[in-house]
């Protein structure tokens, strides 16, 4: 399919509009605020309602096993062995079949993010920063975002940390809504993303006070923090 049958497919697909958007954000001008958000790691996990799940199991993401991300995840197979091969602290989440349908990561010191953002994640002593997280759509609404992370916090926790550090792109509602679940906290800090033309990337940081997400906290929370100020 030539290039232009391609544009007028994704035209008739996701409309004009939408579709000059995406150019526009891809060859021309993207801005990007990454939220950052932490919680300590010792505050009990909130009840949920999500979706339970089944068949999976735990292993710990080496250079020698990366392979297993080869089905879902073929693009990243050396991505991940070469994050392993840093020392930086890798779950996965493997199928009955062994294939891996889920990960999230951890560093227990300044991440530079190579892969995606390319930029530096600074953290302090005593915390570590949380990246990657991901499953397949498959396991989208299961408990499995719940115990993903509380799984990496308690490996974190054992090498000395007792606060996560994460950031979130604004433009993820479903990401924010999950964190605000798990109880993190706005660090009045974000870090901005440019991109020009497709080739130039820079970054700044600003801070902000008060919240960025009262919109997306439930009316229930807003309430009990209303009664409890």
């Amino acid at each position: 399919m030539s290039a232009i049958a391609k544009l007028r497919e994704r035209i008739k697909e996701k409309g004009l509009l939408h579709t000059l958007q995406t150019l526009w954000n891809r060859y021309v001008y993207l801005h990007r605020e990454l939220l950052w958000l932490g919680r300590d790691l010792v505050t009990p996990i909130a009840p949920h309602k999500l979706r339970p799940y089944t068949g999976l199991r735990l292993v710990t993401i080496t250079q020698e096993n990366a392979k297993a991300f080869t089905k879902y995840y073929g693009n990243r197979v050396k991505a991940m062995a070469q994050i392993a091969s840093e020392g930086h602290t890798g779950h996965m989440y493997l199928d009955e079949e062994g294939d891996a349908i889920g990960f999230i990561w951890g560093s227990l010191s300044d991440y530079f993010d190579q892969h995606y953002y390319g930029c530096w994640f600074r953290v302090q002593p005593g915390e570590f920063f949380q990246f990657g997280g991901e499953m397949i759509p498959q396991y989208f609404g299961s408990a499995l975002s719940v115990d993903a992370q509380y799984n990496i916090w308690g490996a974190m926790r054992d090498q000395g940390c007792d606060k996560v550090m994460d950031v979130c792109d604004a433009r993820n509602i479903q990401a924010m809504k999950m964190h605000l679940r798990m109880d993190y906290q706005e660090q009045g800090r974000i870090t901005h993303v440019y991109d020009l033309f497709g080739r130039f990337r820079f970054f700044r940081e600003t801070y902000y006070s008060g919240s960025r997400l009262t919109e997306l906290r439930k009316p229930a929370q807003s309430t009990a923090t209303a009664a409890q100020a």
